[in-house]
């Protein structure tokens, strides 16, 4: 799905107790038909929902930070690294990042092989989402302006399908949604109960891991993420050790041109590359 970043401060308890509507002066919709709608929204944009953009990626993972320049394409992403633990490329980092670049670009096969992943994951992503709203129950819990909070919980008439499925079985958190477009503006998670896969001898997820998703308005009605933070422990078959600490701020955002190429895309990535080094050699 595609996401980006709201502050939002809880209001007054009254509205806690009387109705909230998804929009003023519609139809009041139930929380649990306000998230289908929602879903809906997220796996069918709109075309202004679905600009292209060029953006900074801030990744940590597991301790090592990488910050990116993204470059979305029509045929996929591009990225290019800028800096690693907070320093700069050395002019042989730089040299590694033109050749892995060049080389994808000209390579047919490996992007083939990038666009099946990037379908799978879309695909994987889908299914999850398709699945929320019989997942768990949902309350309203307050508003800020046009943006409604939606707490949730485990439904225990829910029966999961898949091993993404019984995670969300034994997860709890909150949802923010723009009631005007309905699309969603963050959703935060923890499981409430420790998983476990195959008896727990395929491996298990520990109580308390959590995950946290922000997304933003970045121009009308096309909504990005911009930020990430999953924080997971426990144990993979023949008791490996599980730690995924992921974190990602995607930040500077710039429309591109809709028919952008990957050869237009590298052009414009590799420019960076040589500004940065002729800065360098001063």
């Amino acid at each position: 799905m595609t996401a980006r970043v709201y502050s939002h401060s809880l209001l007054v308890a009254a509205l806690l107790a009387s109705p909230i509507w998804a929009q003023s002066g519609a139809k009041q919709l139930s929380p649990r038909d306000l998230v289908k709608q929602v879903i809906y929204n997220e796996l069918h944009p709109s075309a202004t929902s679905n600009l292209r953009w060029r953006y900074r990626l801030e990744k940590q993972v597991n301790g090592k930070q990488e910050i990116k320049a993204v470059l979305e394409t029509k045929s996929g992403s591009l990225d290019r690294l800028l800096m690693i633990d907070g320093k700069p490329l050395t002019s042989e980092q730089n040299r590694t990042e033109v050749e892995r670049i060049l080389r994808y670009t000209q390579n047919p096969e490996e992007q083939h092989k990038a666009e099946q992943a990037r379908q799978k994951d879309a695909q994987q992503c889908a299914a999850l989402m398709q699945v929320i709203p019989d997942a768990f129950l949902f309350d309203y819990a307050g508003r800020n302006g046009s943006a409604l909070k939606i707490t949730f919980r485990p439904n225990p008439q829910f029966r999961p399908s898949s091993r993404e499925g019984k995670v969300l079985q034994q997860m709890a958190g909150e949802l923010w949604v723009d009631g005007d477009w309905k699309r969603m503006l963050s959703i935060s998670g923890h499981l409430i109960e420790e998983v476990r896969f195959g008896g727990g001898f395929l491996g298990h997820l520990e109580k308390g891991g959590q995950f946290i998703v922000k997304f933003a308005e970045i121009s009308p009605g096309a909504f990005e993420m911009t930020q990430l933070l999953v924080n997971m422990h426990g144990k993979a078959l023949m008791f490996k050790s599980i730690s995924v600490q992921q974190s990602e701020v995607h930040t500077d955002f710039e429309s591109v041109p809709d028919e952008l190429t990957l050869s237009e895309a590298a052009n414009m990535l590799l420019q960076q590359v040589f500004i940065a080094e002729s800065r360098g050699a001063r």
